[in-house]
C-alpha cells in the first residue's frame, strides 16, 4: 500500500501523459504531489523528506514547464530527485554519526561496518547513474519513450537494484538462533 501511495504521482502523470499530453500531466502530478503531501500529513501528523523533496522539485520544474510551454523541465525532474539523493547518500560518508543507508536500515538489519560502507556508496552510485541515465533518454529518443522510461525503466531499476542488494546482503547476514524456553 505504500508503494502505492509513493507511487501515485507518477503513476497518475502517466495516464494524464497518455490521454491528454505532457502538459496536462504535468499539472496532474504537480497536483497529486500535493495531495501526497497533505494526505501523509493527515494520517501521520509528520512529512516524509522524499515526498518534500519530491513536491518542492515537481512544483518549481512542473511550474516551469508549465509557464514556458518547455517539457525540458519536467524531463530533469527524476535526474535533479536522484542526483539529491545520490549525494546525500554519498555526503553521509562525511556528515554525520551514522551512514544514510545505516540510519535507514540499521535497525532492520546487522552489519559489519565496511558492509553498511559498501552499500550507502552501491545506492549513492546506483541514485547517480540513474540521473545520468535519464538524461541520456531525455535527449535521445522522444518524450513518448522517456514518459515510458520514467515509469517502468527507472522502477525496473530500481527493483533489480533492490534484489541485487538483497542477494548482496544474504552473504553477509549473521543466521539467527532459535530461543530455547
Amino acid at each position: 500500500m505504500k508503494l502505492l501511495f509513493d507511487f501515485f504521482p507518477i503513476l497518475l502523470f502517466f495516464i494524464a501523459y497518455k490521454i491528454y499530453g505532457i502538459y496536462t500531466a504535468t499539472a496532474v502530478a504537480i497536483g497529486a504531489s500535493f495531495i501526497q503531501v497533505a494526505v501523509f500529513w493527515l494520517r501521520h501528523r509528520r512529512f516524509e523528506n522524499m515526498h518534500l523533496v519530491t513536491l518542492g522539485l515537481i512544483a518549481v520544474l512542473g511550474g516551469a514547464t508549465l509557464w514556458l510551454q518547455n517539457e525540458t523541465f519536467i524531463q530533469w525532474k527524476p535526474t535533479v530527485v536522484n542526483w539529491l539523493f545520490g549525494f546525500a547518500f554519498l555526503a553521509s560518508h562525511f556528515i554525520g554519526r551514522q551512514l544514510l543507508v545505516k540510519r535507514m536500515m540499521g535497525s532492520a538489519l546487522e552489519l559489519p561496518d565496511i558492509i553498511w560502507q559498501r552499500l550507502n556508496t552501491a545506492w549513492a552510485l546506483f541514485f547517480i547513474g540513474s540521473g545520468f541515465l535519464n538524461l541520456y533518454v531525455v535527449y535521445n529518443f522522444d518524450t513518448e519513450i522517456w514518459v515510458n522510461f520514467k515509469l517502468f525503466g527507472l522502477m525496473g531499476l530500481t527493483f533489480v537494484f533492490v534484489i541485487g542488494q538483497a542477494f548482496f546482503l544474504v552473504r553477509h547476514m549473521k543466521p539467527q538462533t532459535e530461543e530455547k524456553n
